[in-house]
């Protein structure tokens, strides 16, 4: 009887197991599901980067936004289109900075080791401006094709921002996703110009600016949308075409504006290498430091001259 007891008592609690594995289940799926929704509706008004991979450093990233450096740090980082955190930036300039300071005061000298730390800052921010640059050249080389696209969507009757939709879904990064995060931002209630405003604040240049222009007075004033998409199309052409007869003869130019301050490092390596402990003598008294320090200043004066006067606007 105990033992009819026993197997009933058993089977009953097998069977109330399963009832909450099968519940469990089901509510770890549900939750997921949900997750999953938000992260999709967060990515899709873009709150959150579109990416799967874990981010490192987030207590680092969650104090950073909260200051005036991160936000603008957020803001230039949204610019390159790099899947990077401001938290893992800052963790990977800081990793520079110190790598930089070892190697020039092990192979310099000890004065040089902050020197080299102040270039590691001075490479992150460059890297950034070329990140953002490389991709502003990107999207004005792809404004003909975006042009000739809303030219043809406005001419088969569609509205402007469906235009916008199909522009953002045939393109290429970067301009589909940038015209990605504008349709949204219309999608959600945003007007045509705060939307196409805040792209010209991202992708700063005189092609988008005028492209702007021309859909924000077609929409305003309800002109001929086609024919002014048709004429911006041509000059978006020849100015592409300017843009890289322009950039391929200031090739060399700007080669040399690298190449200046780069022959100046490469001679204090040289001095080191010929006489061991030159630089240390050299740096070990305030006539040789002040010396270092304008060297270093007139390099970076003369890279600076070279790459304005090198600087051509089209």
């Amino acid at each position: 009887m105990e033992l009819a007891n026993l197997v009933t008592l058993t089977t009953g609690v097998a069977l109330l197991a399963c009832v909450l594995a099968v519940v469990g289940l089901h509510a770890y799926a549900m939750g997921r599901a949900q997750r999953q929704a938000l992260v999709d509706r967060l990515s899709a008004t873009g709150q959150i980067p579109v990416t799967g991979r874990r981010r490192h450093f987030r207590d680092l990233d969650r104090r950073l936004r909260r200051t005036r450096f991160g936000k603008h740090l957020e803001l230039r980082l949204a610019a390159t289109g790099l899947d990077i955190t401001p938290g893992e930036f800052f963790a990977a300039m800081l990793v520079t900075v110190a790598g930089l300071w070892l190697i020039g005061q092990a192979t310099l000298a000890p004065f040089f080791g902050p020197i080299a730390g102040l270039l590691g800052i001075w490479v992150a921010m460059q890297f950034l401006n070329w990140q953002r640059q490389k991709r502003i050249e990107k999207f004005i080389n792809q404004l003909p094709e975006l042009s000739r696209i809303m030219a043809n969507a406005t001419q088969a009757g569609l509205a402007l921002r469906t235009a916008i939709g199909m522009a953002a879904e045939e393109l290429e990064a970067p301009a589909g996703e940038e015209l990605a995060k504008v349709a949204h931002q219309l999608a959600l209630g945003a007007s045509m110009d705060d939307a196409l405003g805040e792209l010209a604040d991202r992708l700063p240049s005189r092609e988008l600016v005028v492209l702007v222009t021309t859909l924000v007075l077609s929409n305003r004033a309800g002109g001929q949308v086609v024919a002014a998409l048709r004429n911006l199309t041509e000059t978006l052409e020849e100015r592409k075409e300017t843009r890289r007869e322009v950039r391929t003869q200031l090739s060399q130019v700007n080669m040399t504006s690298y190449a200046v301050p780069i022959m100046g490092v490469g001679s204090l390596f040289l001095m080191n290498g010929v006489k061991d402990g030159a630089l240390d003598r050299m740096t070990g008294s305030p006539v040789g430091q002040a010396a270092v320090l304008i060297a270093f200043g007139l390099y970076a004066v003369g890279f600076v001259l070279i790459r304005r006067l090198s600087r051509i606007d089209v």
